[in-house]
């Protein structure tokens, strides 16, 4: 795995999270397009991954074949109809990363060869801008070269981390559907501004840059939430009487169960 150059990568999947990694991916410069491969039984993906340099297939045992890399981005419910068909193909060389969320590490081991060096990452949306939010949990037998080679050639698609399984569930509750959790709230924002009479296109474009501004100061400061918050409170002012609403209203208790339901569900799916 020294050679990153001559490091082969195949996605099973061609949605938009394959796109997403696929782009940071080659976006590190680490990893040649033509030394990727793409498979997926619809060609309606394929156009934005042959604009890359990267070759397409409908065949996933040709993906096995063609790769050392091979990224698991199919739903949950296909994971274990796909593994059986590769399974002859998947060699001890093989690094297996699967993006369904709440697949676990054993079940994955199940489904292939004793031995295989299994990974199991959950990335978002923002994966596709690289501005996502990656965990990685290697399975027991992987070399930690693995783990941290892959987290230098993730590095592009945004935050990467590695740690425990236990991680990845509550990363899915936090970041996987958190996106959603934003969205939502960005929308109620930009439909309180139009209550207040600013037309509804600007609304939106401001709530967006918002959200985008608090998160990249969040995030580059390092300064606790609770902190920017007071920053912006004034004594007596505008914010306050505004936090003072959203508490009134449970927004920090729903925030939490949102989270919780959402991890709940993914634990859920598997222990299907």
């Amino acid at each position: 795995m020294d050679e990153m150059d001559n490091l082969k990568v195949g996605f099973i999947g061609a949605g938009n999270m394959a796109f997403g990694i696929a782009q940071g991916i080659l976006k590190s410069g680490d990893i040649s397009p033509s030394n990727v491969i793409v498979s997926a039984p619809s060609t309606n993906n394929f156009p934005r991954f042959q604009e890359m340099g990267v070759a397409v297939t409908h065949s996933n045992e040709e993906v096995v074949q063609c790769s050392r890399l091979v990224f698991l981005a199919v739903k949950p419910y296909l994971i274990s109809t796909v593994l059986n068909k590769i399974v002859a193909y998947v060699t001890p060389q093989h690094i297996i990363v699967s993006m369904a969320a709440g697949v676990t590490l054993a079940t994955l081991k199940e489904l292939l060869p004793v031995g295989s060096s299994v990974i199991r990452m959950m990335p978002n949306l923002p994966c596709m801008l690289q501005e996502g939010a990656l965990v990685l949990a290697c399975g027991t037998g992987v070399n930690p070269d693995i783990g941290s080679l892959l987290k230098k050639l993730l590095t592009p698609c945004g935050l990467v981390e590695v740690g425990p399984e236990a991680w990845i569930d509550a990363h899915t509750g936090l970041s996987g559907s958190g996106v959603a959790f934003v969205y939502v709230f960005a929308e109620a924002m930009a439909e309180g501004a139009v209550k207040m009479g600013m037309p509804v296109a600007l609304a939106q474009r401001i709530a967006a840059q918002t959200i985008l501004g608090a998160g990249r100061l969040l995030r580059d400061s390092g300064k606790h939430p609770a902190q920017l918050k007071a920053e912006v409170c004034t004594p007596g002012g505008t914010t306050v009487y505004g936090l003072h609403a959203l508490e009134k209203a449970g927004l920090r208790a729903a925030a939490i169960e949102a989270v919780e339901a959402a991890t709940e569900r993914a634990r859920e799916l598997g222990r299907k």
